[in-house]
């Protein structure tokens, strides 16, 4: 068995093999002739010191130790076995059918968008000529809303599967190694399509099919149990089994639930804006004025906060990064951040937003599974209004949205669209201005230089988890009163983020081939 030891070591000193295995002998106890091999196994930054150091988990094996190099990925050929339908071909859809395929079951995928490179055409017009394709988007499309979102692969959800398996298949399909050993491991938006054109073309040449512009529009049932899907309102498929991975934007996908009478149930999710600061600034609070260390990454942060009984939370934040439309419709604006792989722009921003449970709304009731997504849709509606009925969005400095004037002038910002200035107390809820506001104040106090007019509020972010969830037995995970049908991933309510959405994908494939084997 090997032994793992740790240590800590200054920025420059990150290269220095020889000084990291050195240190690691001595904490470990060893001599150098007793190791056979070793790795870097973990990589953090600690900051919160004046001296920025790394934390490293060094893993080293002696002469008597095996090290095991297990294949990511085991397919089978699958062409004419038995078969199951995934609808949406996001993170969670794209894992449900790798896991298929080494399960020995032929995943058929619906998409409903684009492939991953015809679907770069319809981002260019959001951003250029401000026109939502409803069908093809920053969240509809091969690889969902996680190819253009960033790539953030951190997750706290360790206890839902296996967060190693979902990370080395990462890897296998073309993603830097650095992945595994990085406490915050990140891909890059200009990586991503790559690596989700390969998971593709694994599902084709093992005999998965997947297919795009296909888009879910109505389910047959039979006793309680799934039968057969329709695409694109013409064509009927027969499925014992289908894996619902469609996103939590997938607005339609709720509403025929609710018309085929499939329970359905309004769930907690976070509003707010999207904030951007200059990144060199973020970059000096960070690292105690050490930003011009070549050694060191554009900086991140996290900050939450309780206010008023809500909890305000930063959300989705990029270093270097750059703040993105993602509507799904004309009629609204959505904003979401994303970084390259470098992280090489000037700006850094994140969401920072306020949790609401549908009980906090006014017009709550038990019984309306839409609370929730109604409170969402009519917010980004707003914001759609307030900045001319394009996809510019409203916008307004930090501290003069605190103190209630309008900005009478911005810095420059990378929402390509543009933005429009506003009184953002007018344009959001009270519910969410109100703590917002408190918040800002607050994180200032935390990280000394946050709350500057530098900073501008962009608004909304909207799209931070489903608004509506799809429950599901525990044990089988089937819906709980639909037989074969697998609620999946975010828009399910069953994952926050990329890899939480592919473990649940591995999971409900799991759970559906432990059928198959008891049958």
């Amino acid at each position: 068995m090997s032994k793992l030891v740790q240590i800590r070591v200054l920025p420059r000193q990150q290269e220095d093999e020889a000084y990291i295995l050195e240190l690691a002998l001595e904490k470990a106890k060893f001599r150098k002739n007793e190791i056979k091999d070793w790795r870097i196994r973990k990589r953090s930054i600690d900051a919160r010191n004046k001296v920025v150091k790394l934390n490293l988990q060094i893993e080293l094996w002696q002469h008597s130790d095996t090290r095991e190099n297990i294949p990511a990925f085991k397919p089978q050929e699958v062409s004419e076995k038995r078969q199951i339908a995934i609808i949406g071909a996001g993170p969670a859809g794209l894992y449900a059918a790798l896991r298929a395929i080494e399960a020995g079951i032929k995943p058929i995928v619906f998409e409903r968008g684009k492939d991953v490179r015809s679907r770069r055409r319809d981002l260019a017009k959001i951003n250029k000529e401000q026109t939502v394709n409803s069908e093809s988007n920053y969240c509809f499309g091969e690889g969902g809303a996680g190819t253009y979102s960033d790539g953030k692969l951190y997750t706290r959800s360790k206890k839902k599967g296996n967060v190693l398996k979902a990370m080395e298949w990462f890897v296998h399909f073309g993603a830097d190694p650095d992945i595994l050993v990085d406490a915050h491991p990140h891909i890059g938006t200009n990586k991503l399509p790559q690596i989700i054109t390969a998971m593709r073309e694994a599902i084709l040449e093992y005999g998965g099919e997947v297919h795009f512009n296909s888009k879910l529009t109505d389910l047959k049932l039979k006793e309680n149990r799934i039968t057969a899907l329709q695409i694109n309102e013409a064509n009927w498929h027969s499925f014992d089994d289908i894996v619902l991975s469609t996103g939590h934007s997938a607005r339609d996908i709720f509403y025929l639930l609710h018309n085929k009478q499939i329970k359905i149930e309004a769930k907690p999710f976070a509003l707010g804006v999207r904030v951007e600061h200059p990144q060199e600034l973020i970059d000096h609070i960070q690292y105690h004025g050490d930003s011009d260390n070549p050694y060191l990454p554009p900086a991140s942060y996290a900050l939450v906060e309780q206010v008023d009984g809500l909890g305000v939370y930063s959300f989705c934040m990029c270093p270097g990064g750059i703040i993105a439309p993602c509507a799904t419709q004309q009629d609204e604006v959505v904003t979401n951040g994303w970084s390259p792989s470098k992280r090489n722009n000037p700006y850094a921003n994140s969401g920072i937003v306020v949790s609401v449970a549908p009980e906090d709304l006014p017009n709550y009731t038990p019984d309306d599974p839409f609370v929730c997504l109604d409170f969402q849709k009519s917010v980004e509606k707003s914001c759609w209004e307030a900045a001319g009925k394009t996809q510019q969005v409203p916008a307004q400095r930090m501290i003069d949205f605190v103190e209630g004037r309008l900005s009478a002038d911005f810095p420059k910002t990378s929402y390509l669209p543009g933005i429009v200035g506003a009184d953002l107390n007018l344009v959001l809820p009270p519910l969410i201005s109100k703590r917002l506001r408190k918040a800002f104040v607050s994180f200032g106090k935390k990280m000394k230089g946050y709350y500057t007019n530098e900073a501008v509020l962009h608004a909304p972010e909207s799209r931070t988890s489903s608004p509506v969830s799809i429950p599901r037995n525990p044990e089988t995970l089937e819906h709980v009163e639909v037989n074969g049908l697998y609620p999946c991933g975010e828009g399910a309510g069953y994952a926050g983020g990329i890899i939480s959405a592919a473990i649940d994908g591995i999971n409900c494939v799991d759970a559906i081939a432990t059928k198959y084997a008891e049958r």
